[in-house]
């Protein structure tokens, strides 16, 4: 099972590291980084690992949302299943 998450707002130092490091304290895997900075705006794609998840995703969900909170950021976790569904024709 996968994770899509999705990182935007004003680039500052570090952002990469405290979202995966927020990650890592749920044993979610980081398999996939892609980022921009746009001027000032930062914009980040992770596809993350969770069939390994300690605790439910939720859990992981919430803690990324009020990380983004804390650091001005929208940060926005959707399971893969859900992603797919949106995007499937």
């Amino acid at each position: 099972m996968r994770a899509v998450v999705t990182v935007i707002g004003k680039d500052a130092v570090g952002i990469l590291a405290k979202v995966s490091t927020k990650c890592a304290e749920h044993n979610a895997n980081v398999i996939e980084v892609t980022q921009s900075v746009l001027q000032d705006m930062f914009a980040m794609i992770m596809l993350v690992d969770i069939s390994k998840l300690d605790g439910d995703f939720a859990s992981l969900a919430d803690e990324l949302t009020a990380l983004g909170d804390s650091l001005g950021l929208k940060i926005h976790t959707m399971h893969e299943d859900i992603f797919n569904c949106m995007h499937h024709i």
